[in-house]
Parts: C-alpha cells; sequence; structure tokens
C-alpha cells in the first residue's frame, strides 16, 4: 500500500490536513487535470485492468467492508493503473497462466483521500503511504494482487491474509510451509520479470518501477467512466 516539487496544488491539498509549509505542496491531481494530462502523454491513462487483460480476477478488498479498516472505502469494486504498468501486468498474467495461475487484484490505482484515510487509521508508514507523498497506488503504478488455481478458482496458500500487519506477512519472512513459499516465490519472480518489485512488508504489494513523471491523483473511480 505505499514527490513532487513546488507547484500549485490541483485537488486536495494535503496541507491542508497536516499544516505543511506552503512551499512544499504535494500535486494531487482531479478529473480534470488528469485528463489534460494524458492529452499530453497518453502512457499517462488509467486503464480498466477487468478489461484489459484475460482472465484476471478482481477481489477488490476496499468496496467491501473485509479490509483493515473495517469500511467500505470504494463504492465500486474497479481496478485500474497507466498503461504502461497495465501493459506489463497483462504480460505476466500470461506467463502465470502457462502456470495454470491467474491474478487476482485486491487493489490497485487508489484515490488519495483513500490513503489520507488509511493515514488516520494506522500511523506507520511500513504499512500505510504517508500523505506527504503519497503513495504509489495514488500514482496507478502499484498493484497489489495474489495468484488464483484457473482450475479450482481457489487462491494459492500464501504466508498470509491479505493486509496483515504481522512480520510473517513480509516479503522474505521465514516460511516452514514449502508450498507457500514456493506459491510466493512464483509470484516475485514472475513479475520482477515485467518491471515490478515487491515491497518489503507486504507480499502481495508490488510497485512497478518505471513510474517517474505519473502524479498523484484523487479520481473517484465513477470519476474514471464515461
Amino acid at each position: 500500500m505505499k514527490r513532487m516539487t513546488t507547484a500549485i496544488c490541483i485537488g486536495i491539498s494535503f496541507f491542508s490536513l497536516v499544516g505543511e509549509p506552503k512551499e512544499n505542496k504535494l500535486i494531487v491531481l482531479d478529473r480534470k487535470a488528469y485528463v489534460q494530462s494524458v492529452q499530453k502523454n497518453p502512457n499517462k491513462e488509467l486503464i480498466n485492468l477487468e478489461k484489459k487483460i484475460p482472465a484476471i480476477v478482481l477481489d477488490i478488498k476496499y468496496a467491501t467492508e473485509d479490509n483493515f479498516t473495517g469500511k467500505k472505502i470504494y463504492n465500486k469494486a474497479k481496478a485500474y493503473a497507466r498503461k504502461p504498468v497495465a501493459e506489463a501486468l497483462g504480460k505476466a498474467q500470461n506467463e502465470f497462466l502457462k502456470l495454470g495461475y491467474s491474478i487476482q487484484i485486491y487493489d490497485a490505482y487508489r484515490p488519495y483521500r483513500a490513503t489520507v484515510t488509511f493515514y488516520e487509521i494506522v500511523k506507520d508508514t511500513r504499512y500505510v503511504a504517508s500523505p506527504k507523498t503519497g503513495s504509489r497506488h495514488n500514482k496507478g503504478c502499484a498493484i497489489d494482487l495474489t495468484l488464483v488455481d484457473t482450475k479450482t478458482k481457489r487462491e494459492l496458500k500464501m504466508p498470509t491474509k491479505y493486509d496483515s500487519f504481522e512480520k510473517a506477512a513480509w516479503a522474505e519472512a521465514p516460511v516452514s510451509d514449502p508450498i507457500v513459499k514456493k506459491n510466493r516465490e512464483i509470484l516475485i519472480q514472475v513479475l520482477s520479470q515485467y518491471g515490478f518489485r515487491v515491497n518489503k512488508t507486504e507480499w502481495w504489494h508490488f510497485d512497478f518501477l518505471d513510474c517517474v513523471g505519473f502524479e498523484v491523483l484523487d479520481i473517484p473511480f465513477e470519476g474514471l467512466e464515461d
């Protein structure tokens, strides 16, 4: 679940929330500014992953109460990512399908306001991003995911549940169960081949490394639909 330089702040200003000096404002784009950015650079488009990637499964936890907040954060169960992220994820999906697995997404692009909410609940930046910087999720450059068996449709066994704050959820935490260890290794190895890096404290969280120039966004999913 994890600077931007001096500029006017479009959309929500983080500083109105935490009282930081104005000269260090975080840029957070609203829908209008986002559309303008896409017109200048098509790679900044947020792609609907369910439509882009064959056989992908969605289990968007923040569209339910089954998440660490105990609250429904999103009104819709959707998954979006910037165009290069979606393309790389699609290539990884093809590799997983060859192995008999499919990607199941827990979360992808996350509006900035959700990051603020998370930080208000858990002020531990090992597990939630600081509103001072926003997160790669806010930029459309991070994916929370696991794998499901394409035949049984069941999730593969992993070290912990999603959004666990246990040390067992760390990407390099010792694993005694050889099947769980193998599943985690396959997930990390395949995604790393396509430009993703696992977050060290969350086995399910993968950052897309080529994320330079993508701004923090605060657009609800409804605002991304025509």
